[in-house]
């Protein structure tokens, strides 16, 4: 699927089979514009995240980002008006009514577009993962979702915001080590003086870190910034090691909780949380070996714009056997 730019020129074969695949995330969006048969030809991205408002997403703030992009790869690819596009958006299970009820016009008016698929970034991240296979993805950044499926119905864990789960992720194991030098700031059992050292390296005084961290916005990912931190002192910092271990269990608890029961599914991990290494991938694989030992443990094919991508291809050949979930994956197609 590489970015070559040869869309073969404008016309009308193409148009029919031109696919259009969208990745929305909190680092902004990542398109592809191409074909069913050729995958992607070209790809562009923003670092503009699409704003959430009191209705969930906003689709005109995502169309507003969407549209030069899409422009400039139509005229790189000769492709004017696809007509299968697919959105995968984070929190589109929880926010995403106003884009499911307006964006498909929107893309028909826009663009061309006839049928459209939304997809939860979970979903798309597990497409681009495993394939239309049986398994289980574990998406894990500076959050964490577990999304699995018999292809008969989708199942998810956690990816509840790091308010209320996302046990295990960046934000989770950042928080955690937080907590730890916190503790032996105070004196407390259960603290770190490593961490303690690393944390007022990081944000200096102690006493002023809840006044830094609480009113930002962006608090999870400042939280999942420490995460590595964590990591660098769990070779000789035993309560580092333990925090590292139990983020291991609630991965593994999530994955277990979504893999299907029957037969060899397929289990990858995605995301950029397994960046921390043997400190955490160690203990994850004892967890998962322990928990779902009939999974097969594979390397993720790609990432969540690829899986937007092979859903697009497979709904332009009618080929799709993904199982339909409102909030998960639905597709409309207008006549």
């Amino acid at each position: 699927m590489g970015s070559d730019g040869s869309g073969g020129g404008p016309g009308r074969d193409d148009d029919r089979d031109g696919i259009l695949a969208v990745d929305s995330g909190g680092s902004g969006l990542r398109v592809a514009l191409g074909t069913a048969a050729r995958g992607a030809l070209a790809r562009r991205s923003s670092p503009v995240p699409v704003r959430t408002g009191a209705r969930g997403i906003d689709p005109d703030h995502l169309l507003e980002q969407l549209t030069p992009l899409v422009r400039a790869l139509s005229a790189e690819t000769g492709i004017s008006r696809p007509a299968t596009a697919v959105v995968g958006a984070a929190g589109l299970g929880t926010l995403g009514d106003a884009l499911r009820a307006r964006l498909p016009g929107a893309l028909a008016r826009e663009f061309g577009v006839r049928t459209t698929a939304l997809a939860a970034d979970a979903v798309t991240a597990y497409v681009g993962a495993l394939g239309p296979r049986p398994g289980v993805v574990v998406a894990a950044g500076t959050g964490l979702i577990a999304v699995g499926t018999d292809l008969t119905a989708w199942q998810r864990a956690d990816g509840w915001g790091h308010l209320l789960g996302d046990c295990g992720s960046g934000a989770w194991i950042g928080r955690a080590g937080l907590e730890a030098a916190l503790r032996a700031y105070d004196g407390r059992p259960g603290g770190s003086a490593a961490l303690l050292a690393r944390a007022e390296e990081r944000f200096g005084p102690m006493s002023g870190l809840p006044g830094r961290l609480y009113p930002r916005p962006d608090r999870p990912a400042v939280l999942a910034a420490f995460a590595p931190q964590v990591a660098a002192c769990a070779r000789d910092d035993p309560v580092a090691a333990g925090i590292l271990r139990a983020a291991a269990r609630h991965l593994a608890e999530s994955a277990e909780a979504v893999c299907p029961a029957g037969g060899e599914p397929r289990l990858a991990l995605t995301g950029g949380l397994f960046r921390l290494g043997d400190p955490l991938l160690v203990p994850l694989e004892e967890e998962l070996a322990r928990r779902v030992p009939h999974a097969l443990r594979v390397p993720p094919e790609g990432g969540p714009l690829d899986g937007a991508l092979r859903i697009a291809a497979a709904l332009s050949t009618d080929t799709l056997t993904l199982p339909g979930e409102e909030t998960l994956l639905s597709v409309k197609r207008l006549n």
